[in-house]
């Protein structure tokens, strides 16, 4: 039975899993309980073989304005908080699945931190990107770690310095968003994009997502041991021998 949350939904449509922030009245603020139900539906779509890709939204105006600041100021969240998120982000981080989001309104915050853990991040031109935790006196998360791998070390910097915000269209410039869609049709853009992304979502795609997240970790040999490792389970895999099998009948592959 599939589980029931409160604070967001769960949408499946065939190897697809469709993850809805679902607390629009606050712009997707995530508070304790949310954040324990992020968590917990990372996990379970983590661990569910039939699914292939996530693909992440928030529902109404926004995508995710990060910490719920009321709940934070009324003393409703504590420590675990950011054990909890970080472990869900890492989790969609990790996972063998391709992780794909659609930013639009704000990604604030924790919405832009959940964004970065994310494989693919897609946005709509006017959508507000932020990690202003600054001005909470705050520590913006592993948005400290991850930002500088997208955008560069010296942009990082003044984005978490100063909290300022970058526009979708800024954010594409800057690398800090793969693809840009339309507000007035951001979800069927979005799903086209989610098409195009199954098409290749091969068990050698997913592999790779893995050798990609260790691409700055490792040295040179290490790294080379770690690619001809995941190569190997690639070049074994039914779906490359498929691919072989469509290529020598012209068409393209099913991956099943």
């Amino acid at each position: 039975m599939e589980t029931r949350y409160r604070h967001l939904r769960i949408e499946r449509a065939g190897k697809v899993a469709h993850l809805i922030l679902n607390r629009p009245d606050i712009l997707n603020a995530v508070h304790q309980a949310a954040a324990i139900e992020v968590e917990a539906a990372a996990r379970a779509l983590g661990a569910d073989p039939e699914l292939r890709l996530i693909a992440i939204r928030g529902a109404g105006r926004a995508f995710c304005t990060g910490m719920d600041l009321k709940a934070l100021a009324a003393g409703h969240v504590d420590m675990r908080y950011f054990r909890i998120w970080e472990d869900a982000l890492r989790c969609f981080e990790t996972m063998d699945k391709l992780v794909l989001c659609l930013i639009h309104g704000h990604a604030i915050g924790g919405g832009l931190q959940l964004a970065l853990a994310c494989d693919i991040r897609v946005a709509t031109t006017d959508a507000s990107l932020a990690v202003p935790a600054i001005k909470e006196g705050l520590i913006p998360g592993l948005g400290t770690f991850r930002l500088a791998r997208f955008i560069g070390l010296g942009r990082a910097k003044r984005m978490i310095l100063s909290g300022d915000s970058v526009t979708g269209a800024e954010a594409l410039e800057i690398g800090l968003v793969d693809h840009l869609v339309s507000a007035a049709d951001m979800v069927p853009e979005f799903e086209a994009l989610i098409e195009n992304y199954m098409a290749v979502n091969s068990e050698g795609c997913r592999l790779s997502k893995q050798a990609l997240r260790e691409c700055f970790d490792l040295g040179y040999e290490a790294f080379l041991e770690r690619y001809m490792e995941l190569q190997e389970q690639a070049f074994g895999s039914k779906d490359f021998a498929e691919a072989m099998t469509a290529y020598r009948a012209k068409r393209a592959p099913n991956w099943g």
